[in-house]
């Protein structure tokens, strides 16, 4: 009977200290999610995240389905996270494919990519024809801006009249850091957008900026593409990709 009643309350004065260490972790996961780049800056704040005991739910709205995908996909690469009830809702007021669709769509792009600036870059499109306007740091800059717009389904054509403005010295100085769990994100997102990719057949991991890519890749060429789109990723330090090559 002292046996029993020792241990009833040995498990009544642990449970208090897990209880709290779930609480401590589930608060962790709600804030490692809102202050992600993606939440912030790409998802504009718009999605709520509760997370209970690891299971995390997301609530609000979203304006296509790929920003739904990519705020489960940015909850799943954090730390104690176990599974993702998504209730996330799409609705937009413009169809699929549509010119306002486009320019969301291009305006997504920019935030993802490295070496282009989206708050600098305006976007127009009309009838699938793009223009560009803004300013740019560089000709490449400029040229870069260019070719990830192009890059987006269902455009005809760009008018590229972004102008070359050499940055203040303040301006270049500033870096942009970006969590680890919104890197793996856009990366897999920049893999499964490009159908010369095998993105379900890779793994992406993320530790300080460092992108770590495991899987298999249809050929050299393959890889090293898959390199090159993790590389274009913004806040991207390094990749070191470790993927087999059939052979």
């Amino acid at each position: 009977m002292k046996t029993y009643l020792r241990a009833a309350l040995l498990v009544a004065a642990t449970f208090p200290l897990a209880s709290f260490a779930l609480a401590s972790t589930d608060s962790k996961i709600e804030d490692a999610a809102k202050a992600s780049y993606n939440y912030k800056t790409v998802l504009e704040d718009r999605i709520t995240v509760k997370s209970d005991g690891g299971t995390v739910t997301l609530t609000g709205t979203v304006l296509d389905k790929s920003d739904k995908e990519l705020a489960q996909d940015t909850v799943e690469n954090l730390p104690g996270v176990l599974s993702v009830n998504n209730m996330i809702v799409v609705k937009s007021d413009f169809p699929e494919h549509s010119d306002a669709w486009i320019a969301l769509k291009i305006r997504s792009q920019l935030l993802f990519k490295a070496n282009v600036s989206a708050t600098s870059t305006k976007v127009d499109v009309k009838d699938g024809i793009v223009t560009l306007s803004g300013t740019a740091q560089n000709a490449a800059q400029r040229d870069l801006t260019e070719a990830y717009a192009k890059d987006i389904d269902h455009v005809k054509a760009v008018r590229n009249e972004i102008m070359v403005e050499s940055p203040s010295k303040d301006t270049a100085s500033v870096g942009e850091v970006i969590d680890d769990a919104s890197i793996t994100s856009e990366v897999k997102y920049a893999l499964l957008s490009h159908g010369s990719t095998s993105a379900l057949a890779t793994k992406v991991t993320t530790v300080n900026s460092v992108v770590n890519i495991t899987g298999v890749a249809g050929s050299s060429a393959e890889k090293d593409l898959v390199t090159k789109l993790a590389q274009d990723t913004r806040g991207v330090k390094s990749v070191v990709n470790d993927m087999t090559v059939k052979s």
